[in-house]
């Protein structure tokens, strides 16, 4: 049985979208030849939301280290509130003395918290054991280069410049990279010549029906709307962010037409766009709402940025007459929340570059239709193809899409596990 480390600083019960991949993996591990350590941070001193239901997925014999980190409430007075950052140390003292102890065959990062990422090539200078990373997002981002400064992220040209020092001294010792996007690892190969084609894979986020037993087990509230009333509520969960304001251009777009050319209909339209910052609660910046007002549609859209809890999102998706995905101008992002989605089994539209993987991923399974764009389309041109597409939605519901399960069994949480042993084993014997 070989031995993987995998850091993972967010774990649940914390509800953030990065630590998903661990945490649907570790029922499957074992039996597939891996025997998985996870070290985390203390939920207490992470600065998210926390669902304790998410222990309920975890195996009872699961081995989970948690560690310290420094407290935020202090390290923000001087400017530092990344996890990566606050963790860095304790990772570093705690691991340690446990590949003293035990000996791993392979350290495993996944998680957006890129800091951490370091000491990969620490440990593998010091104790010879290979590692792996999983980019679920950019870690140095080059999207806002050209963007204006009120699109940017706060502090974007000092955390962009320690991004890229980071990342350029950590990739050159690289010895895997597992992504959720075949963007990622071409972009990685074209900084860093040490990084090749057999070293990269691409394995997105599976889906865990595991989380719908949950959800069908417990009795989880659902606080935004009444299912089976007048309202036809369409649903988002999921972070918004100026890179998906031509998407959400087209949605709003296509509202107003339909408000225009058959209000009857659209009138009962109630679109709730929710978790779309990852800002602490109550700090985020809206980015959905005001595209709505400014298409004269508010009155028909709520946008909430602080984060539900994973299990009560789930049952938003469940209860919703309608799934309401809006991509990203990036070509390289795809939205690994899709996979919940389809497992909701609901009436799906998703707006989305014509290169994503999305756009195939729902062709084949059958689960939704896809109002594609490419980032040159003007806003009542992409709006006019997903008008159509909800109008002849709204004249259907309420009814359950024609999934093809046995196509999306290759997107299951099993088959993404699977992957991720077999690249393990591939680059062991590298």
């Amino acid at each position: 049985m070989r031995k993987v480390l995998i850091i993972s600083p967010n774990f649940p019960p914390i509800n953030a979208a990065d630590m998903h991949r661990v945490r649907q993996s570790l029922t499957y591990f074992t039996e597939m030849g891996w025997e998985p350590t996870v070290v985390a941070v203390e939920p207490g001193f992470v600065e998210m939301s926390e669902d304790p239901l998410l222990l309920e997925t975890i195996p009872a014999n699961a081995h989970v280290i948690r560690i310290r980190a420094f407290n935020p409430k202090f390290t923000r007075k001087i400017g530092l509130g990344n996890l990566g950052y606050r963790s860095l140390w304790f990772y570093l003292k705690t691991c340690n003395a446990l590949i003293k102890k035990c000996r791993f065959d392979l350290v495993y990062f996944s998680t957006t918290a890129f800091p951490v990422m370091l000491l990969g090539r620490y440990w593998k200078r010091r104790f010879g054991i290979p590692f792996i990373i999983d980019m679920q997002d950019p870690w140095r981002n080059d999207f806002y280069l050209d963007k204006p400064k009120h699109e940017r992220p706060p502090k974007f040209l000092f955390a962009y410049n320690m991004d890229k020092f980071m990342e350029a001294f950590t990739m050159k010792k690289v010895d895997g990279i597992v992504s959720v996007s075949p963007g990622y690892p071409k972009t990685l190969m074209e900084r860093y010549p040490n990084i090749t084609p057999d070293m990269c894979t691409v394995i997105p986020f599976g889906g865990a029906a595991i989380d719908f037993e949950v959800l069908d087990k417990r009795q989880v509230a659902n606080s935004l709307f009444t299912p089976g009333d007048e309202t036809i509520n369409f649903a988002y969960i999921g972070r918004g962010g100026h890179d998906m304001g031509l998407a959400v251009t087209g949605i709003f777009a296509a509202l107003k037409m339909g408000l225009e050319r058959d209000p009857v209909l659209f009138s009962r339209v109630k679109m709730y766009f929710v978790g779309t910052s990852y800002a602490a609660d109550g700090q985020g910046q809206k980015t959905i709402e005001p595209v709505a007002v400014k298409y004269g549609v508010g009155d028909h859209v709520v946008e909430i940025t602080d984060r539900l809890p994973y299990f009560s999102a789930l049952k938003v998706l469940k209860d919703a007459d309608i799934l309401v995905i809006p991509g990203s101008t990036d070509t390289n992002y795809t939205a690994s929340k899709l996979y919940p989605y389809i497992l909701a089994n609901r009436p799906l539209i998703a707006v989305f570059n014509q290169n994503s993987t999305v756009v195939d991923i729902l062709r084949k399974t059958r689960a939704g239709v896809c109002a594609t764009f490419n980032n040159d389309d003007k806003a009542d041109i992409l709006g006019e193809k997903v008008f159509t597409v909800m109008q002849q939605y709204l004249q259907r519901i309420p009814f359950v899409p024609d999934i093809d399960w046995s196509e999306f069994e290759p997107y299951s949480a099993r088959e993404a596990t699977q992957k991720q042993v077999d690249f393990f084993n591939k680059i062991l014997i590298s």
